[in-house]
């Protein structure tokens, strides 16, 4: 069991498509056992693979008190959508950002299970939220892209900033240098 770096945007690795998953064995088994951990200890409702610079379709879900309980989807594709919705949404990926973007709260999803098994399941409020956002980071797509385009540049001149900063000792930060 780990806790898994998550890459920041602007990282373009964000920016890729994920491969589908063809081997279900113990090295995929860790992977859905280290994204569990890490989303345990970041404190998020869902996380996916990509995140983590895996490129492969593989995410999980938990949100608390969901009929479901935590969720590993293989492979997931949306079958059906219904009922669209104003949300909030954040992202681990795009820290200290919140955006209220349009998704359907109703959904049918078909994906495979860590040993290969599909199933289809439907999904509706939070956790279909969830599953469509990290279906999009499969997609190398994410949720400030469904933003208005004066708020994604916002962001976007934000995150360059950031990654210009030089990176300062901790002696001199404490000094409040």
């Amino acid at each position: 069991m780990a806790q898994l770096p998550i890459l920041e945007y602007p990282d373009p690795r964000l920016r890729e498509t994920s491969s589908p998953v063809i081997d279900f064995d113990t090295h995929l088994t860790a992977l859905v056992s280290d994204l569990f951990d890490t989303l345990a200890v970041r404190g998020g409702l869902g996380l996916s693979a990509p995140q983590t610079g895996r490129l492969q379709r593989v995410l999980v879900v938990h949100v608390p008190d969901d009929a479901f309980g935590p969720m590993a989807y293989i492979n997931p594709e949306v079958l059906k959508t219904a009922a669209p919705g104003l949300v909030e949404e954040g992202c681990m990926s795009v820290p200290g950002v919140l955006g209220n973007v349009i998704r359907p709260t109703q959904i049918r999803v078909r994906a495979q299970d860590p040993r290969g098994t599909w199933f289809e399941r439907d999904l509706s409020g939070m956790h279909a939220v969830c599953v469509q956002h990290e279906i999009d980071h499969l997609e190398g797509k994410l949720f400030i892209d469904r933003l208005s385009w004066f708020r994604r540049m916002r962001i976007k001149s934000a995150a360059k900033r950031k990654a210009r900063r030089p990176t300062v000792p901790d002696e001199r930060r404490s000094a409040g240098v």
